[in-house]
Protein backbone atom coordinates (compact mmCIF):
# COMPACT_ATOMS: atom_id res chain seq x y z
CA UNK A 1 0.00 0.00 0.00
CA UNK A 2 1.69 3.00 -0.92
CA UNK A 3 1.28 6.39 0.82
CA UNK A 4 -1.49 8.78 -0.19
CA UNK A 5 -0.58 11.60 -2.71
CA UNK A 6 -1.15 13.96 0.07
CA UNK A 7 1.54 12.63 2.54
CA UNK A 8 4.47 12.59 0.02
CA UNK A 9 6.99 14.82 -0.91
CA UNK A 10 8.03 15.79 -4.54
CA UNK A 11 10.08 18.03 -6.16
CA UNK A 12 14.34 18.68 -6.11
CA UNK A 13 13.64 21.96 -4.17
CA UNK A 14 11.79 20.29 -1.60
CA UNK A 15 14.58 17.84 -1.11
CA UNK A 16 17.05 20.89 -1.00
CA UNK A 17 15.32 22.54 1.58
CA UNK A 18 14.89 19.45 3.41
CA UNK A 19 18.92 18.95 3.14
CA UNK A 20 19.82 22.18 4.32
CA UNK A 21 16.75 23.10 7.24
CA UNK A 22 16.42 19.62 8.81
CA UNK A 23 17.26 18.41 12.20
CA UNK A 24 19.07 14.54 11.85
CA UNK A 25 18.29 11.52 13.68
CA UNK A 26 20.25 9.09 13.87
CA UNK A 27 19.99 5.47 13.89
CA UNK A 28 21.92 2.16 12.84
CA UNK A 29 20.21 1.41 9.80
CA UNK A 30 18.62 4.93 8.88
CA UNK A 31 18.39 8.64 9.43
CA UNK A 32 15.41 10.76 9.62
CA UNK A 33 15.79 14.32 8.27
CA UNK A 34 13.44 16.65 10.00
CA UNK A 35 12.08 20.12 8.97
CA UNK A 36 9.22 22.83 9.46
CA UNK A 37 7.44 22.55 6.43
CA UNK A 38 7.52 25.03 3.38
CA UNK A 39 4.35 24.67 1.68
CA UNK A 40 5.34 27.95 -0.91
CA UNK A 41 7.94 24.95 -2.41
CA UNK A 42 5.09 22.58 -3.31
CA UNK A 43 2.78 25.61 -4.70
CA UNK A 44 4.96 25.06 -8.39
CA UNK A 45 3.91 21.40 -8.46
CA UNK A 46 -0.21 22.69 -8.13
CA UNK A 47 -0.56 21.37 -4.09
CA UNK A 48 -2.27 23.70 -1.83
CA UNK A 49 -3.36 23.70 2.17
CA UNK A 50 -0.67 21.71 2.99
CA UNK A 51 0.58 23.57 5.57
CA UNK A 52 -0.91 21.49 8.44
CA UNK A 53 -0.03 17.73 6.69
CA UNK A 54 2.86 15.54 7.98
CA UNK A 55 4.82 14.95 4.47
CA UNK A 56 7.05 12.13 4.10
CA UNK A 57 9.53 10.48 1.39
CA UNK A 58 11.50 7.31 1.76
CA UNK A 59 15.18 6.94 0.68
CA UNK A 60 16.45 3.86 -0.39
CA UNK A 61 19.90 3.94 -2.63
CA UNK A 62 21.65 1.05 -4.14
CA UNK A 63 23.87 0.62 -1.42
CA UNK A 64 21.04 -1.07 0.45
CA UNK A 65 20.41 -3.62 -2.78
CA UNK A 66 20.70 -3.31 -6.45
CA UNK A 67 17.44 -4.88 -7.40
CA UNK A 68 14.96 -2.84 -7.71
CA UNK A 69 12.46 -5.27 -6.12
CA UNK A 70 14.56 -5.48 -2.77
CA UNK A 71 14.71 -1.58 -2.34
CA UNK A 72 10.40 -1.50 -3.40
CA UNK A 73 10.16 -3.94 -0.78
CA UNK A 74 11.65 -1.96 1.75
CA UNK A 75 9.69 1.36 0.92
CA UNK A 76 6.64 -0.81 1.08
CA UNK A 77 7.15 -2.14 4.50
CA UNK A 78 7.77 1.03 6.03
CA UNK A 79 4.75 2.70 4.53
CA UNK A 80 2.41 -0.33 5.30
CA UNK A 81 3.88 0.34 9.27
CA UNK A 82 3.40 4.30 8.57
CA UNK A 83 0.12 4.02 7.25
CA UNK A 84 -1.48 1.52 10.13
CA UNK A 85 0.03 3.50 12.99
CA UNK A 86 0.35 7.20 12.40
CA UNK A 87 -3.26 8.76 13.40
CA UNK A 88 -4.97 11.47 12.06
CA UNK A 89 -4.07 13.39 15.54
CA UNK A 90 -0.61 12.91 14.17
CA UNK A 91 -1.04 13.66 10.89
CA UNK A 92 -1.84 17.34 11.80
CA UNK A 93 2.33 18.19 12.83
CA UNK A 94 3.56 20.61 10.26
CA UNK A 95 6.66 18.94 9.08
CA UNK A 96 8.65 17.05 6.28
CA UNK A 97 10.50 13.70 6.82
CA UNK A 98 12.99 12.29 4.92
CA UNK A 99 14.19 9.14 5.72
CA UNK A 100 17.79 7.83 4.04
CA UNK A 101 18.38 3.76 4.26
CA UNK A 102 22.13 3.11 5.17
CA UNK A 103 23.68 0.53 2.84
CA UNK A 104 23.24 -2.83 4.86
CA UNK A 105 21.53 -6.44 3.58
CA UNK A 106 18.21 -5.77 5.94
CA UNK A 107 15.77 -6.46 3.41
CA UNK A 108 14.80 -10.02 4.94
CA UNK A 109 14.93 -8.96 8.40
CA UNK A 110 11.80 -6.85 8.75
CA UNK A 111 11.54 -6.96 12.92
CA UNK A 112 14.82 -4.88 12.68
CA UNK A 113 13.59 -2.50 10.35
CA UNK A 114 10.36 -1.75 11.89
CA UNK A 115 12.13 -1.64 15.42
CA UNK A 116 14.34 0.81 14.26
CA UNK A 117 11.76 2.63 12.23
CA UNK A 118 9.49 2.93 15.67
CA UNK A 119 12.00 3.80 17.45
CA UNK A 120 12.96 7.24 15.25
CA UNK A 121 9.77 7.85 15.04
CA UNK A 122 9.45 8.17 18.76
CA UNK A 123 12.89 9.89 19.25
CA UNK A 124 11.78 12.59 16.70
CA UNK A 125 8.37 13.21 18.26
CA UNK A 126 5.97 12.32 15.28
CA UNK A 127 4.32 9.92 17.33
CA UNK A 128 3.44 9.34 20.87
Amino acid sequence: MALPKDMRLKGHRTFNYIHKNSKKYYGELMTFKLAKSNPEILLSHKIRNTSNNLRISFAVSKKVSKKAVDRNKVRRILQEWLLKNIQKINNHKPYWLLVNLKFGDFCNDKNQLLEEFQKLMFKSRLIK
